[in-house]
């Protein structure tokens, strides 16, 4: 302890406080150069996870065309499915009418 204390080693013509402030000073100096590392490492991290992302975004960003490329067929099935459903209601309304017998099919009249 009187080592780092400034005690023992310190060169002559330096007093014991002098040599005790400059260890205090070379031990922040340490501690500074730690935080520095564990930030910079934090920031390799975090830049590194956002190059990741922004390829992601990037490959989801081209393939929007394609995913799109077909929107004006949207309208036209649109119209199809109308035209399918009302011919399955009428296909529907027609077989319900004969089996409970509330109507007379087409073409028996």
């Amino acid at each position: 302890m009187p080592f780092i204390l400034g005690y023992a080693g310190a060169p002559d013509g330096y007093a014991p406080e002098e040599a005790t402030f400059w260890w205090i000073a070379i031990l922040m100096a340490v501690g500074v150069v730690i935080v520095v590392i564990l930030l910079l490492s934090s920031l390799v991290s975090m830049v590194k996870s956002i190059d990741r992302s922004v390829v992601g975004v990037r490959d989801t960003l081209r393939a929007i065309p394609e995913n799109t490329a077909n929107c004006a067929l949207i309208p036209i099935t649109a119209d199809r499915v109308d035209a399918v459903l009302a011919e399955g209601l009428t296909h529907h309304l027609f077989l319900t009418r004969v089996l409970t017998g509330s109507g007379t099919p087409v073409g028996k009249g």
